[in-house]
């Protein structure tokens, strides 16, 4: 599995990284599970979180990345990657977060090369219609994945090559990624539901807003 250092990297290639303080959620446990969150303020994009999950003696891992876009005009990306019981789950998602228009073949070229993988069924979820195509869900045996690594990061790339510009009215972007993540924390979603479970509305809409998302001021 690409560890969440490798994402990090491929960022600070590209942008200087300012540290935020994730020190209230160290060793944050839920459902058996044990969290690693960090978070950062990229310069000249926005926020990002990673978070890592192990547990069940080890025999569950799961690694988060989320790059919300503020000062350039990207849309938001969610990074998935979970394996137990022998099987490797591969999802990521892209929201509409956009003030413009820009091109996505460059990245749909990429899902098309590894579209022989394994399908997963997401569900249907009521933030579908703000999701931006392509969007990746797979899931397979573990001998798949170093071709799920190579497609994570052949996909991560071409997202952060997109043409995109500056952000024009940071209004309207602030708004519409302040109601995808209001809509997590009113509507839920698969990992939103198991987080309000445990930790509760307010403990949750702080974890989503000041850390994993970066909205506090939206």
């Amino acid at each position: 599995m690409v560890r969440l250092s490798a994402f990090e990297e491929l960022l600070r290639e590209r942008c200087k990284l300012t540290e935020v303080d994730t020190s209230a959620y160290s060793g944050l446990r839920v459902r058996g599970m044990k969290f690693r969150i960090s978070a950062y303020e990229a310069e000249g994009l926005g926020h990002v979180s990673f978070m890592s999950a192990s547990g069940f003696c080890n025999l569950m891992k799961m690694d988060t990345m989320i790059i919300t876009p503020r000062e350039k005009d990207l849309p938001l990306y969610s990074y998935d990657r979970i394996l137990a019981a022998g099987n490797d789950t591969l999802m990521i998602e892209m929201y509409d977060t956009l003030t413009g228009e820009y091109p996505f073949d460059s990245m749909e070229a990429v899902r098309e090369k590894f579209a022989a993988f394994p399908e997963r069924d997401p569900g249907k979820h009521w933030y579908d219609p703000l999701k931006i195509a392509p969007c990746i869900s797979f899931k397979g045996k573990k001998v798949l994945s170093p071709s799920f690594d190579a497609l994570s990061t052949e996909f991560f790339l071409k997202y952060l090559e997109l043409p995109a510009g500056s952000v024009s009215d940071p209004e309207l972007k602030a708004e519409k990624t302040a109601h995808y993540v209001n809509g997590l924390l009113s509507n839920g979603g698969p990992s939103t539901d198991v987080f309000m479970k445990a930790l509760g509305p307010g403990k949750t809409r702080e974890l989503f807003c000041s850390i994993l998302f970066g909205t506090r001021n939206t």
